[in-house]
């Protein structure tokens, strides 16, 4: 184990405070809460120091200093305060706007853009340039969700040290020299690794945006809530920007970004592009409301659809002998659904057919940094109930054949698609089931041919947690009202246990 780094006391700003002997000054002074303003420095990047931002004025010093690059030790005395000090972040910034485009009106950063930020609150200085400004290439997309202005651009060089360090794909470098140095695209390559948008986060102006969020909405319009992103296992913690105010600005999506937040314990500072840009179907195809699709088609509310759900239930059981209950669930449910899930049909139901593995429909790529094979974010979470330990999981394959056999009468399928799994096998089997409830959230195959259809919420319309691949727990906030009639999957569950509460079913019946 990684022994503790010796803490060393030293002054900041006439202050003294304790940390890391080591550490730089620019992250000792931001947990004291002062802030030092940069550029290129990123924690998990490294510190080129070449923006000269981050200017400090040690004791002892000939001149200032960077304090990316100054490592803490015991008795040192650093001010971030002195005139000549805001003097020369001052002249740095000024450095950085020479050749800056006019473009904030009409630039997706502004709100959120370092150059405008450290301006107003380090700059504030009378510009000395009359020259022309020099131009270069603009709106240029350089992959399937990341545009470059190159004008606007500060040499930060973070998006091409996150191509080498991090995705170690080496599509942008620096070419040129002097003044006339700028970022762009290797020969022959294109930015369109599965971590792309994360340059998006790193750049600290406009140079790099998001193709699909230009122009849709100001930043100021949106409201953010730490969630987890749900594609896969490793549930990468996430701050969902959602856009209620003014969802016709974003083309009637709800949800307009998604950018990683920091965890150390699961994905750092990145998230990846599944992750980042698979929110867009979450208002596509939604069920909205309680329906019986069976002759004769009808719309619910809900007491009565589960009333009438759990009667079928309480006639099938009784009516059709050796015949049994399979339950299709998914790894998408938070641990509160799969507590609510196990109490109806383990405990009351006793069903003895389940089939909740990811194999083949929420299975994907997977690599060394973030993404995982099981695209979904809480298989843990079901296994801590027994799910994949002593409550054993079938297969397609056995499932199919079970109901083939006549030896299950009856589907509950949760947020997947069996029929696209089964293809067409899939329609012969629903002729010989006399029961098919669908719980999810999209319309698909299995919606259609269902019995029955119940609406569940999104993972952005409730609250809930997800444990991941490692046994991580973290919950995720409410972002969204939910669509239509929809509601928590372990709302739904709870409230058909309550309706199954007088009707005695038997487990020779269910088995």
């Amino acid at each position: 184990m990684k022994p503790e780094p010796k803490r060393v006391k030293f002054k900041l700003n006439g202050r003294e405070i304790e940390a890391a002997e080591g550490s730089l000054v620019i992250d000792a002074a931001r947990e004291q809460g002062v802030e030092i303003p940069h550029y290129c420095y990123h924690p998990a990047l490294g510190n080129p120091g070449n923006c000269r931002l981050c200017i400090v004025d040690v004791e002892g010093a000939p001149k200032p200093m960077v304090s990316c690059r100054l490592p803490v030790k015991e008795g040192l005395a650093v001010r971030s305060d002195t005139e000549a000090v805001k003097r020369a972040q001052a002249s740095s910034l000024e450095l950085h706007l020479i050749n800056h485009p006019l473009d904030c009106p009409v630039c997706d950063q502004a709100g959120e853009c370092g150059l405008q930020d450290f301006y107003m609150k380090f700059g504030r200085y009378e510009s000395q340039m009359r020259e022309d400004k020099l131009h270069k290439r603009k709106r240029t997309v350089i992959g399937p969700h990341v545009v470059l202005d190159q004008e606007r651009c500060v040499l930060c060089t973070r998006c091409t040290r996150f191509t080498e360090q991090v995705s170690e794909t080496h599509e942008l470098g620096i070419f040129g020299r002097g003044h006339k140095e700028y970022i762009d695209l290797a020969p022959g390559k294109r930015l369109d690794n599965p971590y792309s948008g994360n340059v998006i986060d790193i750049c600290p102006v406009g140079a790099l945006t998001e193709l699909d969020f230009r122009f849709k909405v100001r930043v100021w319009y949106l409201d953010m809530t730490d969630s987890v992103c749900p594609n896969c296992a490793r549930g990468c913690s996430i701050s969902v920007h959602a856009n209620t105010k003014r969802p016709w600005h974003n083309d009637g999506r709800r949800v307009a970004r998604i950018k990683p937040r920091y965890n150390p314990q699961v994905n750092g500072y990145w998230l990846c592009d599944e992750g980042r840009f698979g929110f867009k179907h979450l208002d596509e195809n939604r069920l909205g409301r309680v329906m019986r699709l069976k002759s004769p088609r009808k719309e619910f509310g809900w007491d009565a659809a589960l009333g009438e759900i759990a009667g079928e239930i309480r006639r099938l059981s009784g009516d059709r002998g050796g015949k049994g209950l399979a339950v299709i669930a998914s790894g998408a449910l938070s641990n509160k659904d799969w507590t609510a899930f196990k109490g109806l049909f383990v405990d009351t139901l006793k069903v003895k057919h389940f089939l909740f593995g990811p194999e083949p429909d929420q299975i994907g790529e997977q690599d060394e940094l973030l993404r995982r094979r099981e695209k979904v974010p809480n298989l843990q979470g079901g296994e801590a109930l027994g799910f994949g330990g002593s409550i054993k999981s079938e297969s397609w394959e056995s499932l199919a054949r079970e109901i083939e056999s006549d030896r299950i009468w009856g589907l509950y399928i949760v947020d997947r698609d069996a029929a696209q799994v089964w293809g067409e096998r899939g329609r012969k089997l629903w002729d010989r089931l006399s029961l098919v409830v669908y719980q999810g959230i999209h319309k698909d195959k299995s919606s259609e041919l269902a019995h029955y259809r119940l609406p569940a919420t999104a993972y952005v319309e409730e609250e809930g947690h997800f444990t991941n691949f490692e046994g991580v727990v973290q919950g995720y906030r409410k972002a969204l009202e939910p669509v239509g009639q929809a509601r928590p999957d372990w709302m739904i569950f709870s409230a058909l246990r309550e309706k199954l509460a007088g009707f005695p079913v038997s487990e020779a019946a269910l088995s």
